[in-house]
């Protein structure tokens, strides 16, 4: 009879201790009972590699496989959740940040089609070799790339080329229960930080950012990219009665610059406010028309437009048909009441609902779903 070689361990204890040594991670054990196979059968294979983890008993035979945490095995999100984590140590340490190779590729194709107006295909350096986008956001490497790597690279590279009318995209970071802050406008944070990274590499990517000046002044956001490598771009802010003051981010640091977007009476009477250039659209229904701020950016050469927020501005142009797509990143948390994501006005019938091609990414412990109201 075989020596028990783990003495007088209980099963979970000789599991740890096979798996431990093996690995710097934290493992899941599975254990199967294999049925024994007749002596015979094993021995008319007496070439088969034999698996050291195997340990065979009289009663069969008992396999030890190892498997990372359910939140591991998704790959997209770590490299997001990794990159981010990493992101915030530099900058608590003072230093820059670095940036994953793909994140460069991304960069260096934007870089490509805005400097080729009509190219239908650009060609990069990738990771020693090279990379094939076409427009559209198609793409091929001359080497294999990790699956994480093509999960970005899929995610981030149909926003790289300019659409004739431009492209308008928002983003909405919200609950289970589709929730973008509390009753009391509290919102930091709903979504984790891989979320926060994706939104600094769509500033990147993107000509400008929008807002509108509620979200000015429940957030005081910066609008920039800090993040990851890349631009900052233009800031645009939606103040229909400039009303916003200026001790907000926006208007005290000069980061970038910024065009506040206000009624067409206000735009005509004055030029400038708080150091920014004002540009005047016409009202529709006691708001802005936003086809109209849509048209004037795209004039400006503003092929992509990044809209951040908040609820009412991104409804406002997804209900105006001024939306090409549409970013949702969920939280895996329900906050039971507060202000809603997309909402429009009055009741609508069920066959009158957005019905959009829809892509999904993991983003740490988010999911984003990509809606393309194009296809």
């Amino acid at each position: 009879m075989r020596t028990n070689p783990f003495g007088h361990q209980t099963w979970p204890q000789r599991i740890r201790a096979a798996l431990c040594p093996r690995t710097g991670f934290f493992w899941r054990t599975q254990c199967r009972l294999i049925p024994s196979e007749p002596r015979a059968s094993m021995q008319a294979r007496p070439t088969e590699p034999q698996d050291p983890y195997r340990h065979r008993y009289g009663f069969g035979v008992f396999a030890i496989m190892a498997f990372r945490d359910p939140i591991e095995k998704r790959s997209s999100g770590s490299l997001f959740q990794d990159q981010d984590r990493s992101a915030r140590a530099q900058a608590d340490a003072g230093s820059e940040p670095r940036d994953p190779f793909w994140w460069l590729a991304v960069l260096a194709t934007r870089a490509a089609f805005a400097a080729r107006p009509g190219a239908k295909l650009v060609s990069i350096p990738l990771n020693g070799g090279s990379l094939r986008v076409s427009v559209g956001g198609g793409w091929r490497a001359s080497t294999s790339l990790p699956d994480d790597v093509a999960a970005q690279l899929d995610l981030y590279l149909p926003y790289c080329f300019s659409r004739p009318g431009g492209l308008a995209v928002a983003h909405i970071g919200q609950s289970l229960d589709g929730r973008i802050a509390t009753e009391n406008g509290e919102s930091r944070w709903i979504t984790g930080e891989a979320d926060r990274l994706h939104c600094h590499r769509m500033r990147a990517i993107a000509d400008a950012v929008l807002v509108g000046a509620h979200t000015v002044r429940a957030d005081n956001p910066q609008l920039t990219v800090r993040r990851c490598a890349g631009d900052n771009p233009l800031r645009v802010i939606i103040d229909p009665e400039l009303s916003l003051t200026g001790r907000y981010k926006i208007f005290r640091e000069h980061a970038a610059a910024t065009l506040v977007v206000a009624a067409k009476e206000h735009g005509d009477r004055r030029g400038e406010t708080h150091g920014c250039e004002i540009l005047g659209v016409p009202r529709v229904d006691r708001t802005l028309d936003v086809s109209a701020i849509r048209a004037a950016l795209g004039d400006r050469g503003l092929s992509v437009v990044f809209i951040e927020g908040g609820g009412i501005t991104i409804s406002r142009f997804l209900e105006a048909g001024c939306l090409n797509r549409l970013q949702i990143t969920v939280a895996p948390i329900i906050i039971g009441s507060g202000r809603p994501g997309v909402a429009f006005p009055g009741g609508r019938a069920l066959d009158c609902a957005l019905r959009p091609r829809i892509r999904r990414f993991d983003l740490g412990g988010d999911t984003l779903f990509d809606c393309d109201f194009d296809a």
